[in-house]
């Protein structure tokens, strides 16, 4: 037979398109070891599977800052010692001061504490008590949220709890957020909910680009499946259907999970086949829900008024295109683990966090006090 002698420029193609598979090959499959878990029925492929290598990963990003001593209870109430304290009253003054000291680390700035003036990120220095900083107005109803989470949602958070840091990690503005996307039909592709638009809060698909609005805001159905074989026995149609899968994907990904995590594969909508989780999801999604209908929601006119946050900075968006709140979803909490913070038990060191009061808030003006007023 003939050989056939190949020019070097036709070689080097082969070796380019050669190395050019090779990289697709090495960048789109995660490379062994990956650890596969069962969570479900066997015989069902229920399993999880996570890769050494990222988890230690997830370990190191989910790391709680130490605890200080526990406070005194005894001695006189923070209502008493200071002014103006309208969610913090009934805790003794160790107390309070202990949480605002955890508050400031939780919240304020990394560069605002080091510059010595984390107090003064919700406070006026020269009037403690004084309201007129916006951020001491939202961090009260901030603390009334996380007591609403803390006390009527043990379905969702049992007796782990949350605290301000689960979000917050350190910054005024949670890493993870959403607000009401702008509308961009250039291209004329985007559907009528807005298919065709992959953004990151859909994993770059061509599902819904905002599955948050009519879930986790408005109280729209979350239902795509038949219970029985008969014909028009459900109501869903293509585009819920997406909207539902859109917000499905959301989850995986705020959790760190796959479908299985929460649903038997071979029956889909059957409860008693599904795992537990799926019933502590149910609660978390009308959870958040309701932490953005009462809680957020009701902000967007202060966060609307201080766009970028306190004027001392550093400046963080407090809205979204649309002008609405920054609001919450899986991820705000779960930061890509499916217990947040990996399950630490922080709510465990600050007691204080069971003791906000949820009564209407007021405005005050209030003059100095003798001691440092705060909250």
């Amino acid at each position: 037979m003939r050989s056939i002698k190949l020019s070097w420029t036709a070689q080097a193609g082969i070796v380019i398109a050669g190395l050019l598979v090779l990289l697709l090959v090495v960048t789109t499959f995660e490379r062994p070891p990956v650890r596969s878990t069962q969570n479900g029925f066997r015989g069902t492929g229920m399993e999880q599977l996570q890769n050494p290598r990222t988890a230690r990963l997830a370990v190191a990003r989910n790391q709680v800052p130490e605890a200080p001593p526990e406070a005194d209870t005894e001695g006189d109430k923070a209502s008493a010692q200071f002014q103006n304290v309208q969610v913090l009253g009934d805790l003794s003054s160790a107390q309070f001061l202990r949480i605002m000291v955890a508050m400031t680390e939780w919240v304020v700035p990394q560069a605002v504490r080091d510059a010595g003036n984390g107090c003064n990120y919700c406070h006026n220095p020269e009037n403690m008590a004084s309201d007129e900083v916006y951020t001491k107005g939202v961090a009260r109803r901030m603390l009334q949220m996380t007591r609403t989470v803390n006390a009527d949602w043990s379905t969702h958070v049992a007796q782990t709890g949350v605290t301000c840091y689960t979000c917050h990690r350190g910054q005024p503005v949670p890493a993870y957020s959403w607000s009401t996307p702008t509308s961009d039909n250039r291209a004329g592709m985007v559907g009528p909910t807005g298919q065709n638009h992959p953004t990151a809060a859909i994993n770059y698909s061509s599902l819904p680009y905002d599955p948050f609005t009519p879930f986790l805001l408005n109280d729209q159905p979350i239902r795509v499946q038949a219970t029985t074989w008969h014909p028009g026995t459900d109501t869903s149609n293509v585009q819920s259907t997406e909207w539902t899968y859109a917000l499905m994907t959301h989850m995986s990904q705020g959790l760190g999970v796959n479908c299985t995590f929460c649903h038997n594969s071979r029956a889909w909508g059957n409860w008693a086949q599904s795992p537990p989780q799926r019933l502590t999801a149910w609660h978390g999604i009308r959870m958040v829900r309701q932490l953005n209908h009462d809680y957020i929601q009701p902000l967007t006119p202060v966060f609307a008024a201080n766009r970028r946050g306190p004027a001392d900075g550093p400046h963080t968006a407090r809205v979204g295109p649309q002008g609405d709140a920054l609001k919450a979803n899986c991820a705000t909490c779960h930061q890509g683990a499916n217990r947040p913070l990996l399950g630490a038990p922080m709510l465990r060191d600050y007691p204080e966090l069971n003791l906000v009061s949820r009564n209407p808030l007021r405005t005050s003006e209030a003059a100095p006090a003798t001691g440092a007023a705060r909250n």
